[in-house]
């Protein structure tokens, strides 16, 4: 298919460079205390950010530039090596950090096969249901190898053991399925199939049943499994509408953990407010607009699952991400996109949006 090439949808590529810097301005500030004492430098976190940052915007610039549809070729290899990747994450190779074994250690570098699989997914997933489009309303045909795919992709992300990634991962191919033409009633099992997967997980796991009864009621346990959330609360809830300015974080004093990480959203609205966590979450809104209406004006069927399929998987991990630090979901340990610290979240985040962009290059307005 020849297509006509236009300049890339600029709303979408602002709002990213928006997102990335609020991000790369947040870790240094939530991080500089404890870089400070743990690496003897408050610049620790921030230097290897911003070095992520710079690669990951080379990466979406290079795949933007692509013809989407020749990348369309590499969907079936990239998601076997994804899936290569998440077993060797339980051999030798795999590096255990906070009682989970999520990275495979690459010299002085650690990378989460997790984060390259959610994208991995996502394009096996778009090219797949083009060429089945017709069967998508079949149960055994049409959802019933994707649910397999999603039971054995999910299985295997949950090994690390990783709850929260699997839950994205399942959300996002949920909503492919819906965008796909999928029968509600067939969604509708998958989504109780899903649910109960979700409670046999937590009920398997002593950790995530205390997670999820402190969830309910995380005052009742302030000094275990309720504690982070109720840090994170503290944190917002002394931001006020304008917040304690921008580096004067109380919470990141070593109260709040994992506040460069999972928790940065928290900090977020205790330095910059309720004025700061809001424009966050515009910018989260502007990004899915953005995103589905370049689904929408796709010319063909896998441009436009894989358009969609990429702003549900980013926007949807935002949001959970936001529903945990709020105290409105259990913890699940899942970072904020383009925000939180982590060089492999950033670097296939930002490729995901090079293939955004990509085609929107080619869309019809």
């Amino acid at each position: 298919m020849r297509l006509k090439k236009r300049p890339p949808d600029f709303v979408l590529f602002i709002t990213t460079l928006a997102l990335l810097g609020v991000g790369l301005i947040m870790v240094f500030s939530s991080s500089a205390v404890t870089a400070s004492i743990e690496n003897h430098s408050p610049y620790y976190f921030f230097q290897r950010q911003l070095m992520w940052a710079s690669i990951g915007l080379l990466v979406m610039i290079v795949i933007m530039r692509i013809n989407y549809l020749r990348l369309k070729e590499f969907a079936f290899p990239i998601m076997i090596i994804s899936v290569v990747c998440l077993l060797l994450v339980m051999t030798p190779l795999g590096v255990e950090g906070k009682g989970a074994t999520r990275s495979l250690g690459l010299g002085g570098l650690s990378f989460t096969p997790s984060e390259l699989v959610k994208l991995a997914a996502v394009m096996f997933l778009a090219k797949t249901m083009e060429v089945n489009i017709d069967k998508i309303k079949s149960f055994k045909n049409g959802v019933l190898p994707y649910l397999v795919i999603m039971a054995a992709i999910c299985a295997l992300v949950m090994a690390q053991p990783d709850l929260g990634t699997s839950f994205v991962i399942a959300g996002t191919i949920f909503c492919m399925l819906l965008v796909a033409g999928a029968r509600w009633l067939h969604l509708g099992m998958l989504g109780a199939a899903g649910a109960g997967a979700v409670t046999l997980a937590i009920m398997l796991a002593d950790y995530r049943a205390e997670r999820f009864i402190a969830f309910l009621d995380p005052w009742k346990y302030p000094t275990d499994q309720g504690y982070q959330t109720i840090q994170s609360l503290y944190a917002l809830g002394s931001g006020g509408l304008f917040g304690l300015g921008l580096g004067r974080s109380r919470q990141k004093f070593f109260y709040l953990p994992e506040q460069h990480t999972d928790f940065i959203f928290a900090i977020i609205g205790e330095e910059l407010g309720f004025i700061g966590a809001a424009l966050v979450l515009i910018l989260f809104l502007l990004f899915a607009w953005r995103g589905f209406k370049i689904a929408m004006n796709a010319p063909d069927t896998f441009g436009s699952l894989l358009a969609a399929g990429i702003t549900i998987m980013i926007v949807f991990q935002a949001f959970v991400n936001i529903g945990v630090v709020c105290g409105a979901l259990p913890v699940t340990g899942i970072t904020l996109p383009f925000i939180s610290y982590g060089g492999s979240s950033l670097l296939f985040t930002l490729a995901g949006v090079g293939l955004l962009l990509n085609i929107s290059r080619y869309s019809a307005n």
